[in-house]
């Protein structure tokens, strides 16, 4: 369960700062002040790659910024700590506030992995989630390309659809945003659930009313035909898939929540579900892992979770994987990806993560430097293997 600071839906009261903040951000999607295109030299025999982001990470004193201290203070998780993090000797944990230049040296981290794209995770405007996103658009240069990656439930509901995605169309415009076949914007649809469509939108025939009025919103706007890929567990989105009109399928993170074992255990769970996936006769944007062990949330719960009781299922986790596991996994993915049907070969290639440190899954480097996980995707996504990771030390 992904963190969601308020409802989904708008309160009327709210409305008119909502509406301003939605020309704010539209601003933002649209302006690029000296902006390169995101499109970056790459193997021409390769899907587009791109990880995850869950910015809890970068507002100090708000909720998901403390609850990620806390979670990840213990001596045993701190190896986890993202490279920006502060510790002091009694193992305090601190992680500071977002700067320009803290963005600026993430995107050279991801680029020189070979990363072609961020999916940020989506949240409303206000809450402390997008800062990443905002710091990102606010910035001068492109070195790699961005996409949405949205919740179900952040869409709102049939009586009152939530502002959010039309500030999804108003990003889909922005020259940096991820574009694939025929020109059309990606764009991923998430914790898509049978219970999720009839209580917020009647029925499924009301949730695939709601993904066409959205593309049409998307033409008309200019912003071109999404190209959505709807993500959720694979057996049920198999099922539920052919009654919603998407593009694609694929999952926000494959795993099992009782599983035990090592990342070859993990491993293979990931790989059977995108066999799962192919069922639903769509292409499949594969979901690679670079871990899952939840054990820091689960000592210490994080507010948004609130069925997790402290120490209850510590012993569910797989181990850590190696650096040249995760990218052994990622080839395999791309190879899986070239053995579909040609009508049914996704465009993309989905990383679990960038930055989801606390439940096991990350790329970014961790303290003090660990760059070992985007040298070894280096190694698989780039054709120059002679350049040096670009390091931890953040501009002043």
């Amino acid at each position: 369960m992904k963190y969601q600071s308020s409802p989904a839906g708008p309160a009327s009261g709210a409305e008119p700062t909502r509406r301003k903040l939605l020309l704010q951000f539209s601003a933002l999607a649209l302006a690029a002040p000296g902006a390169v295109s995101a499109v970056r030299a790459r193997p021409t025999d390769r899907p587009l790659v791109g990880a995850l982001r869950w910015d809890a990470w970068y507002v100090p004193g708000s909720e998901p910024t403390t609850a990620m201290e806390r979670s990840l203070s213990p001596p045993q998780y701190q190896f986890r700590l993202p490279f920006f993090a502060r510790r002091t000797p009694d193992n305090h944990v601190s992680l500071p506030a977002l700067s320009a230049n803290l963005m600026a040296l993430e995107i050279a981290q991801a680029a020189y992995a070979g990363l072609d794209f961020w999916a940020f995770v989506a949240y409303p405007r206000e809450s402390p989630m997008t800062v990443a996103l905002r710091q990102y658009l606010a910035g001068p240069t492109r070195r790699m390309g961005f996409c949405m990656f949205t919740q179900l439930d952040s869409w709102g509901t049939a009586g009152a659809p939530a502002p959010l995605s039309e500030e999804h169309i108003a990003l889909m415009k922005h020259e940096a945003y991820v574009r694939v076949a025929d020109g059309r914007p990606l764009y991923f649809l998430g914790f898509i659930t049978a219970a999720r469509a009839n209580d917020r939108w009647h029925d499924l025939a009301g949730l695939r009313a709601e993904i066409a009025h959205f593309r049409s919103r998307s033409l008309a706007a200019n912003a071109g035909n999404p190209y959505i890929v709807l993500g959720g567990a694979p057996k049920e989105i198999v099922a539920l898939a052919p009654m919603l009109d998407g593009d694609a399928v694929g999952a926000y993170a494959i795993s099992d929540g009782r599983g035990i074992g090592d990342y070859a255990a993990l491993v293979r769970i990931a790989q059977a579900g995108w066999q799962t996936l192919a069922g639903a006769n769509l292409p499949v944007v594969p979901t690679v892992m670079t871990g899952w062990d939840r054990r820091p949330r689960v000592e210490h719960p994080v507010p948004w979770e609130h069925q997790q009781r402290p120490g209850a299922g510590m012993e569910y986790h797989f181990g850590a994987p190696r650096p040249e596991e995760i990218a052994a996994h990622l080839r395999r993915a791309i190879a899986w990806m070239q053995g579909q049907p040609a009508d049914r070969r996704a465009p993309a290639v989905l990383i679990y993560a960038w930055n989801e440190n606390d439940e096991g899954g990350w790329l970014v480097p961790t303290l003090p430097c660990d760059t070992r996980r985007l040298e070894a995707l280096h190694g698989v996504l780039t054709q120059n293997r002679h350049i040096r990771p670009p390091g931890c030390a953040i501009a002043p």
